[in-house]
């Protein structure tokens, strides 16, 4: 091993045993320096290893933390969204918006930012909801916190003329029994569902706090009634560190 690759071995060791543990500040270069007996820039260069590799990240001014652990959500996207279970909601555990609902089962406190905007949609948006070119959205944008910590960023895109009027155009958290839109008599008849992993744009890092080396899945699910009609285009991104997804699939 280079010296580098030595220092960031040993610290490693320490943060997967527990010795450095989640938020914990890594020895000052100083320390470092002494202990290890390199100069400043291998200090610097073995800390960089574990910052790419997103075990450790960067503080203000020139602190290194090792980085905190967020509880994973889990998500069983067989049931997510499911008509019944949003008909069926029971007031205070699964009423109202049901990632919301998933988030207090769990115990755990929910929070959304939201912000309602008339947009040109994203191409990959335009094409699933079966726009025009010059076709506008209407866009709800939302930043999911759960114990006020940033987890997912979910993004609905509608057809502007169906859903101008409705609850939809609100920038607060707006629920109905069977949801939004079916309760304005457009009822999402099937799912169809398009997950890529990448690394997120500057953006979506800012926005959700991702350290370094934070891969995110892209979550696309475009809702048609029973003619086949896109009625939304949901778009969530979901940071790597902080997620699981569950499907239960029949073998049939």
């Amino acid at each position: 091993m280079t010296k580098a690759q030595e220092i960031a071995y040993d610290l490693r060791e320490q943060i997967q045993s527990g010795r450095l543990t989640p938020g914990e500040a890594l020895p000052s270069e100083s320390k470092m320096m002494g202990h290890y007996g390199y100069s400043r820039e291998t200090i610097r260069a073995g800390v960089r290893l574990l910052i790419d590799e997103g075990l450790v990240v960067a503080g203000q001014g020139q602190g290194k933390y090792v980085r905190e652990d967020y509880p994973p959500v889990v998500w069983n996207w067989t049931t997510l969204e499911s008509r019944t279970r949003h008909a069926n909601a029971v007031e205070g555990r699964t009423a109202g918006d049901q990632w919301a609902s998933a988030i207090t089962e769990n115990g755990n406190a929910p929070r959304q930012e939201i912000t309602v905007s008339i947009v040109v949609p994203p191409p990959h948006v335009r094409e699933r909801l079966g726009l025009p070119e010059d076709g506008l959205a209407v866009a709800r944008k939302r930043v999911r916190f759960i114990d006020n910590r940033p987890y997912a960023l979910a993004d609905s895109y509608f057809p502007q003329e169906i859903v101008v009027g409705t609850p939809l155009m609100e920038p607060r958290d707006v629920s109905a029994p069977g949801g939004i839109l079916a309760s304005v008599g457009l009822v999402q008849a099937k799912y169809v569902d398009e997950i890529s992993v990448r690394m997120p744009t500057h953006q979506e890092a800012e926005q959700l706090g991702l350290p370094a080396a934070t891969p995110v899945a892209e979550h696309t699910r475009t809702g048609y009634d029973a003619d086949d009609r896109a009625l939304r285009c949901m778009v969530t991104i979901l940071p790597g560190d902080r997620h699981k997804i569950l499907y239960e699939v029949s073998a049939d």
